[in-house]
């Protein structure tokens, strides 16, 4: 036996212009709700994740830990260039798709794992020196720019958990820490 599945459109109101029926031009309008100026109304909250400055400073951080590895040896390709890089692009996509949620818990869970990749290529920046890959200058240069991120990232997660309540702050920091 077949099913057939019946989309019915919202229901609209009298005088609605995107009524069924309408004149030629509201048949081509859209059908979504709108905001006051005219714009089509979307479901969820999505932020402008380029205009968050924990974003800004994460992606720029990124260029110059590509920058910086580039000159790495060959044979550390996929070790700890590849680990560094990893973990400095996982900070400012992290923070893009924490803005794109639509819950204050879950754009949380995605700072705090962006707080953590951050920490962590913080740890490889050390190691690099160490091992002489980085001269002191750009090891301290790359670290001064990780603290700077850091410090702008916890000011958005201070910011962001004071707009949530405990439970969602709770919440957040327990599936970061599973994750």
């Amino acid at each position: 036996m077949r099913m057939f599945l019946l989309f019915l459109p919202r229901k609209y109101e009298i005088g609605d212009k995107n009524r069924i029926g309408g004149s030629a031009a509201d048949e081509t309008a859209d059908c979504r709700p709108q905001t006051a100026d005219g714009r089509p109304q979307t479901e969820g909250k999505m932020s402008d994740y380029t205009k968050i400055k924990a974003w800004a400073l994460a992606d720029d951080f990124t260029v110059e830990i590509y920058r910086a590895t580039k000159d790495f040896p060959k044979d550390e390709m996929y070790a700890l260039t590849s680990q560094i890089r990893r973990a400095a692009y996982s900070v400012p996509a992290n923070i893009a798709e924490g803005a794109a949620r639509n819950s204050k818990k879950d754009y949380l869970h995605f700072l705090y794992i962006a707080r953590g990749s951050l920490s962590e290529t913080r740890y490889f920046i050390h190691l690099s020196g160490r091992l002489g890959y980085l001269n002191s200058e750009k090891t301290t240069e790359l670290m001064s720019q990780t603290d700077e991120s850091l410090k702008v990232l916890a000011g958005l997660i201070r910011s962001v958990e004071a707009e949530t309540g405990r439970v969602s702050q709770t919440l957040a920091r327990v599936t970061s820490a599973v994750v």
